[in-house]
């Protein structure tokens, strides 16, 4: 699953404007409904409720909320770093910065699952969350979400 297939430049958030978890996850929906074409509500319904089974802070500083949506056309990713940390019921009971956003179709059961695993692994590399907290653009976080791809390519 290549983070590119899923996630476009202009599916990067590099300063979220919200400070609640709540706020977080609308203006997550927000960023989406551009991507995706849906009603943002719909999408944030969607967040909400998975967040109402649990939390998906996953510690270290980082959260990936995620949900299905019926007739969606493929997997999206949208990526948002805070300024702030924000507390967001995480496992670890520690302040989120790093949010990675996944929406599926509702069928996509095996991709789905797939995408959530890069997108944790990723993530628990302690070195590319440091790298993502200092990159000074969108640009230069999407470079270095899809880096290692770009270096299989070449």
């Amino acid at each position: 699953m290549d983070i590119s297939s899923i996630l476009s430049p202009s599916g990067v958030i590099p300063a979220l404007r919200s400070g609640a978890k709540k706020a977080v996850l609308e203006e997550l929906a927000e960023k989406a409904a551009g991507v995706t074409g849906r009603e943002a509500g719909e999408i944030f319904s969607v967040l909400l409720d998975r967040e109402k089974l649990g939390s998906t802070g996953v510690g270290g500083g980082v959260a990936i909320p995620h949900g299905k949506l019926a007739d969606l056309d493929r997997l999206h990713m949208i990526f948002a770093r805070a300024q702030n940390p924000i507390e967001f019921d995480a496992v670890d009971e520690h302040p989120v910065d790093l949010f990675c956003m996944l929406i599926a179709p509702e069928e996509a059961g095996a991709d789905h699952l797939k995408a959530l695993a890069r997108i944790s692994r990723l993530l628990r590399n302690q070195g590319m969350c440091d790298k993502l907290r200092g990159a000074g653009s969108a640009d230069a976080i999407y470079a270095l979400l899809t880096q290692d791809e770009a270096e299989q390519a070449a």
